[in-house]
């Protein structure tokens, strides 16, 4: 499928349709990740499970190194 981009106020977007977003199971709600890796766009959903790893991960750098990061905050 080929797409063009179109104008959003100052911006540029682009229009998934319903049955792709059905497939993917996303939303107006879902929280997506855009990335490139030089040469295409990469857009993939953020599931949950993946929020929460990176939320208790947050949490292990930030308990183990709370008194350096307090320090730097000053």
């Amino acid at each position: 499928m080929r797409k063009k981009l179109s104008a959003i106020g100052n911006s540029l977007g682009i229009v998934i349709e319903k049955p792709i977003l059905e497939l993917l199971d996303i939303d107006r709600e879902t929280e997506l990740d855009m990335r490139t890796d030089g040469e295409r766009l990469i857009i993939e959903p953020v599931r949950s499970a993946r929020r929460a790893k990176v939320k208790a991960a947050t949490h292990r750098a930030m308990a183990a190194h709370d008194a350096t990061l307090r320090k730097l905050a000053k």
